[in-house]
């Protein structure tokens, strides 16, 4: 089993903000769970970029990695194209 980086490791690691940090592990989870469910479907990345109505390439690039201009709005419409829902889960932080 992979150990999963913290924010706060993930920000001292590349001398980026945490809050950046814990965007790009949120958007990291998202992705996964999106390949997940295309190999579990037996979904193609054209069949997906059909279905969220962005370019191939867009979605090839996102889900291999390319963190770059990946907004919110469309890794939602990835998430719902492969027949999944987003659920979002706040908690108290533990220092404040």
């Amino acid at each position: 089993m992979k150990k999963k980086t913290t924010a706060a490791e993930l920000s001292n690691l590349l001398n980026i903000p945490k809050s950046r940090s814990l965007e790009s592990i949120i958007k990291a989870q998202i992705i996964d769970g999106i390949i997940k469910e295309m190999k579990r479907s037996k979904m193609t990345h054209s069949e997906l970029s059909s279905k969220s109505k962005i370019a191939r390439s867009a979605v090839t690039g996102i889900l291999s990695g390319s963190m770059q201009k990946i907004t919110l709005d469309r890794l939602l419409r990835l998430v719902k194209a492969v027949g999944l829902v987003a659920e979002v889960k706040l908690k108290r932080s533990v220092t404040r």
